[in-house]
């Protein structure tokens, strides 16, 4: 069961609802993960429909979720994202086996917000962010986009984050 609408869906649909796994409870999760979640539904409806920064930016505040997120964090990747999409995009772009614009806008905003993330939150480590990626793709992805998303930030961080990811291979490396 797929959470992308069919390809005829018009521009505004809804953003698609995620799926959990049968006595998954919504709650446990971390203000940030929500932020993330958020900006999804955010890049989704943007993807698709074209419409404001602005005009999205409000709808997602009018969200449930969005009490329990880290607004400043959602700000940052929703409007990061949009503002910086054709960088994004290019940094994608090396990566990926089709134009961004074809690949399904749920796939595609995950993408955006990973490499928003590899981009400009240093912070977090580049395992970390493929991680919450890979986690936004299953709740709300196709079966097996996960698997892409995984591929793609990987291929990416390695782009973005080269001292951080050489290190962390050399230091698997030394375990062997």
């Amino acid at each position: 069961m797929s959470a992308v609408p069919p390809p005829d869906a018009p521009a505004g649909a809804p953003a698609p609802a995620p799926r959990r796994p049968a006595g998954k409870r919504a709650g446990g999760k971390s203000p940030r993960r929500r932020s993330r979640e958020l900006a999804v539904q955010g890049l989704y409806e943007w993807l698709l429909s074209g419409s404001d920064a602005g005009v999205i930016d409000a709808h997602m505040r009018e969200q449930e979720a969005y009490a329990a997120s880290d607004t400043a964090f959602f700000d940052a990747l929703l409007h990061g994202c949009i503002r910086e999409a054709a960088a994004l995009d290019a940094a994608l772009a090396r990566h990926v086996d089709r134009p961004t614009r074809d690949l399904s806008p749920v796939e595609h905003a995950v993408l955006l917000i990973g490499a928003w993330e590899l981009a400009n939150g240093l912070e977090v480590p580049y395992k970390v962010v493929i991680n919450e990626g890979v986690e936004l793709a299953k709740a709300y992805g196709g079966t097996d986009g996960h698997k892409y998303v995984n591929g793609v930030l990987d291929k990416v961080a390695a782009d973005l984050r080269r001292v951080e990811v050489e290190a962390a291979r050399a230091q698997r490396a030394g375990r062997r």
